[in-house]
């Protein structure tokens, strides 16, 4: 008789040991997976499903794969116009 094991995530061969799953280095939310390393005075995080995360928001999936900052960039607002007192 097996034991049962920790799902794996997509890529990674270590299983995750949370529950629920942390979402696999595919998934769309793979930035949701819990924090295994954190270096704030470097600026980058490592998550449980192996993608390095940076504080700019780029990204560093297990594979290589360089993900490009994607943070929102504030639109200006209209004109303001000045006004007389």
């Amino acid at each position: 008789m097996s034991s049962p094991t920790a799902p794996t995530n997509s890529t990674s061969s270590v299983p995750c040991p949370h529950f629920p799953p942390c979402p696999g280095v595919q998934d769309a939310d793979r930035e949701a997976a819990r924090v295994k390393a954190h270096h704030p005075d470097q600026g980058w995080r490592l998550l449980c499903n192996g993608v390095v995360l940076f504080e700019d928001t780029g990204e560093l999936l297990p594979d290589g794969k360089v993900i490009a900052p994607h943070r929102p960039i504030p639109t200006p607002g209209p004109p303001r116009h000045a006004t007389s007192s």
